[in-house]
């Protein structure tokens, strides 16, 4: 079953009151300030274990799982550092004004103090798992802390920026284990973010109506419709980008097979299950929340990831 919604984490977490709050309240408060129910959006990392052939490879599964773990402590200070400079305009958002920091459950001094141990940390861990892995990680933390920053406001600089974050955890992960980077997984990889950040995107403007601007100045450089013909733009490509990738003599000479195209309709239902939710059940605000809570989008995801594994590990079991 999935797990209550932030909001109402948040705001259980904040009605303790400011300075009387016990320290499990402050810690629990904190724990949903890194947002863990987003953790999910780091499993991108798996993909380069996934595609080079190294699931059986214990070694290379430990590594991997070290480099998600650093991954979610660097996107939860990332969160910390975002929410401190946003705090002004998350307390006038309908959802957002129950975060803790908002809420005043945690004071920005702290959640300072608490991002700069958390990324710390999470960068000599990086370096621990290779050096290489570690420039990715610092990359990542600074690319996303200067988000937080003026790149947020910056008319598409600021989903691209997003995109690119996830284009370094799949980066992270295939310098992790030491395998190659694949110009189809970077490719794949930035359009279904821009998917996702486009989405989401649409998704405030929507929900907040004429109040979008108050609450996050870049809004009023969109609109509805031009949200969605850059989606509709993402979309083709990125199930073409996939197709082209199945079929590619590159992809059936590494694996040995053709048959990575039978996964096609997972990626095609995925995408239009998502898109589904996001113009008629009013979704998309949070792209992990929507996995979790739609069985037949995590479904899909499943029997994606399942099919995967048969073709590319068990090339002849059909």
């Amino acid at each position: 079953m999935a797990r209550p919604p932030v909001p109402h984490l948040a705001a259980e977490g904040a009605s303790s009151g400011h300075g009387s709050e016990a320290p499990s309240s402050f810690a629990r408060s904190l724990l949903v300030s890194l947002r863990p129910q987003q953790w999910t959006k780091n499993l991108i990392v798996f993909a380069a274990l996934l595609f080079g052939l190294q699931l059986s490879n214990p070694r290379a599964v430990a590594t991997a799982t070290a480099a998600f773990v650093v991954f979610c402590a660097l996107s939860g200070t990332v969160y910390l550092l975002n929410d401190v400079a946003d705090r002004e305009s998350d307390r006038r958002h309908p959802l957002k004004r129950h975060r803790p920091i908002a809420s005043g459950a945690i004071s920005p001094t702290a959640a300072l103090v608490a991002a700069g141990l958390l990324g710390g940390a999470a960068l000599a861990a990086s370096f621990l798992v290779g050096r290489g892995f570690g420039i990715v990680a610092a990359i990542y933390l600074l690319l996303l802390a200067i988000y937080s920053g003026p790149i947020k406001h910056v008319v598409i600089l600021d989903v691209l920026t997003i995109a690119l974050g996830f284009v370094l955890r799949a980066v992270g992960g295939a310098v992790a284990i030491a395998v190659p980077i694949s110009h189809w997984l970077l490719v794949c990889t930035i359009l279904l973010a821009l998917f996702l950040a486009l989405s989401k995107r649409r998704h405030e403007l929507v929900l907040l109506a004429n109040d979008a601007v108050s609450h996050r100045r870049i809004l009023q450089e969109y609109s509805p419709y031009l949200l969605d013909q850059m989606i509709g733009v993402v979309t083709a490509s990125t199930l073409m980008g996939y197709a082209l990738y199945t079929v590619s003599p590159e992809t059936i000479e590494k694996f040995g097979s053709d048959r990575l195209l039978l996964t096609f309709p997972f990626p095609i239902y995925g995408i239009f299950r998502y898109l589904y939710l996001v113009h008629q059940k009013q979704g998309g605000g949070s792209p992990a929340e929507m996995l979790l809570n739609d069985r037949p989008l995590l479904l899909c995801v499943a029997l994606w990831s399942v099919a995967v594994v048969v073709i590319l590990y068990q090339p002849f079991a059909f």
